[in-house]
């Protein structure tokens, strides 16, 4: 969340999550038979995509209602407190996305790596944008679409900084991503990555994160994220682990990495029960789910699921991006249309919806991300 469609490296996912998890076989330890793509990290990503979505269609209240015409709580009374812990699926992007820019980043020069992920995360969000704002300035739309002026600061992905209304609910986890990118290509990929500047880096920024929590600075919060810093700084020590699994140092990043970033989840999404709030996420919950997401990155980092190696996966996973950037506005429009014109019951709409956005995401992939990738990436490379 973050973050994404799949190519070899110089590869989603947001990203992420945004990328292909493939691996250079002459140089990677525990990699998939065959043709070297982790395909088990491309069914994960798509997983956590649909996690997301769960939330968004019935984990959650405010403008899914209105699609609803009820609240999600009272068109599944049974799974609405499940759907609540969706949200996480975007925990689950970050260390996916750690792990995935450390690979694709190691021994890449900075500007390979900046055209990668300019080519990675534009064309389908662009699309994205335009087909959102399009479909909500539609009449029979019930949804506000944002002012031209916002629409085309969306284009830049930087709407959240300047203060412009989103067009895709999703996008502040791009925001997040692309702080991360930065921040990695600046201090590993421009120097050249290396086991030891890698190792520097997440010690660095992990103290630096704790510190800017602790000082509050609103600049420095910004900039290093200290909510979301332990998830991408773990994925980069499970990529480590995945060079070596002997590898002490590694484990450690991955440990505090997790033990600080349950803590932000479960300080972020835990609340006392209440009887008028949407759900009740336990603490237990939350830092379980958060743990079950490390532990299945590190599997796949291990090459405890190199027999999920199922070509099916890799469309999977080239589906997630485009997938995770349509599913959550255009899903509600969708479920409008089939719940409460068509009369569809709950359980036939979910599932319907998030065939729909599927289909949209292939073709977004098929149309889109095929042809204006490699071009966009060969232009700027």
């Amino acid at each position: 969340m973050t973050e994404t469609a799949v190519s070899t490296p110089g590869p989603s996912s947001s990203a992420a999550v945004l990328d292909a998890p493939s691996l250079p076989p002459s140089r990677e330890p525990g990699r998939a038979r065959g043709d070297g793509r982790l395909r088990a990290l491309d069914g994960l990503r798509l997983g956590a995509a649909l996690m997301v979505a769960a939330y968004h269609y019935g984990g959650r209240g405010g403008d899914v209602a209105t699609a609803w015409g009820t609240s999600p709580r009272d068109q599944f009374p049974s799974t609405h407190g499940l759907f609540a812990y969706g949200c996480l699926g975007v925990q689950i992007f970050f260390v996916i996305s750690g792990f995935v820019i450390c690979m694709s980043g190691w021994g890449r020069p900075l500007r390979s790596f900046f055209a990668s992920r300019v080519a990675r995360l534009f064309p389908a969000y662009w699309v994205a944008v335009v087909l959102v704002t399009a479909v909500f300035a539609l009449p029979v739309v019930v949804y506000e679409a944002v002012s031209p002026s916002d629409a085309l600061v969306n284009l830049t992905m930087l709407q959240q900084p300047l203060g412009a209304d989103r067009v895709l609910g999703v996008c502040w986890t791009l925001w997040a991503e692309l702080r991360f990118y930065a921040l990695f290509a600046l201090c590993v990929v421009l120097p050249g990555a290396t086991r030891g500047r890698v190792v520097l880096f997440c010690a660095v920024w992990t103290l630096a994160a704790a510190l800017t929590q602790a000082s509050g600075e609103p600049f420095l919060t910004v900039l290093l994220m200290p909510e979301y810093a332990p998830f991408f700084i773990g994925g980069i020590g499970l990529y480590l682990v995945h060079r070596d699994r002997r590898d002490v140092l590694a484990w450690g990043i991955v440990a505090v990495g997790w033990a600080i970033g349950q803590h932000y989840a479960v300080a972020g999404l835990w609340h006392a029960p209440n009887p008028h709030a949407f759900s009740n996420r336990s603490s237990l919950g939350i830092a379980l789910v958060v743990t079950l997401g490390f532990a299945a990155v590190a599997a796949i980092a291990m090459g405890r699921l190199r027999w999920a190696n199922w070509r099916w996966l890799t469309v999977a996973g080239a589906l997630t991006y485009p997938f995770y950037l349509v599913h959550e506005h255009l899903g509600w429009v969708s479920i409008g249309f089939l719940h409460r014109r068509l009369g569809l019951p709950s359980s036939v709409t979910f599932a319907a919806t998030v065939i729909v956005m599927l289909t949209l995401a292939w073709l977004m992939h098929r149309y889109v991300e095929r042809w204006a990738t490699p071009r966009l990436r060969r232009a700027l490379g």
